[in-house]
């Protein structure tokens, strides 16, 4: 299954680089895994943000940040087979599983209950 990691990036972060980076580990950490069970994840920024420095945008939440961030998530879950839904608080992370719901796509919300593809 092609499974998009969605949860916290900005959020909580008061846009601290640091803090933010942390999110990202945190969602990177579940990919490995994720991967070595069969499945190929995929993070909404690890497109959005080479867009986003070619668009020019210089902080989060300028114009550039706006039209690519988020879009990029909905895009690519008219691929994803499924979500996993990481903890914590995110509204980008709340949209992108309310948007695979409404395509009737698995949830998940522990990497444990995904199933194995080998």
């Amino acid at each position: 299954m092609l499974i998009l990691i969605a949860g916290p990036y900005r959020g909580g972060t008061n846009d601290d680089p640091k803090l933010i980076q942390q999110n990202l580990d945190r969602l990177e950490a579940v990919a490995l895994p994720l991967f070595r069970m069969g499945h190929l994840p995929v993070i909404g920024e690890w497109l959005a943000l080479p867009l986003l420095h070619l668009a020019g945008s210089k902080q989060i939440g300028d114009n550039a940040w706006d039209e690519i961030q988020y879009p990029v998530a909905h895009r690519l879950l008219e691929k994803c087979d499924a979500v996993l839904r990481l903890e914590g608080e995110s509204k980008g992370a709340d949209n992108d599983v309310k948007i695979a719901k409404e395509r009737g796509l698995k949830i998940y919300y522990r990497l444990e209950d995904i199933p194995s593809a080998e």
